[in-house]
């Protein structure tokens, strides 16, 4: 979560930045200009690179799970008791099609992926 934290912290600061930018153009105030202008710009580095590192770590989580043997849908008598199905079926993950790694699988349900069938 740190690294999603990071990135709004950095819209946040980049927001605050073009805020202040439109208010010295307005003004007329040539310094402050040149020096928002240049704060703009580098926080739009910073942010494309933790986007970056974000979408990576995305894709390497879901390159691991598409990797694993098996897989299948998780019926809803064991969404119910998932903590059983869990202790049962040793080295299972559950994703939900509304997480990241589920909208990067493009899972249309909730779905297990395990090292064996279970």
């Amino acid at each position: 979560m740190s690294l999603k934290n990071d990135i709004q912290q950095m819209h946040n600061r980049l927001d605050t930045c073009r805020h202040k930018l439109d208010a010295a153009k307005t003004r007329g105030d040539d310094a402050m200009i040149s020096k928002f202008t240049d704060e703009v710009e580098e926080l739009s580095k910073k942010l494309n690179g933790l986007k970056g590192k974000n979408d990576y770590e995305t894709n390497k989580e879901r390159k691991k799970l598409a990797d694993m043997p098996f897989s299948r849908e998780i019926t809803k008598a064991e969404q119910a008791d998932l903590g059983k199905l869990k202790k049962s079926v040793k080295g299972l993950v559950v994703v939900h099609p509304m997480t990241k790694v589920g909208k990067a699988l493009r899972l249309e349900v909730m779905t297990g992926f395990a090292p064996k069938p279970f």
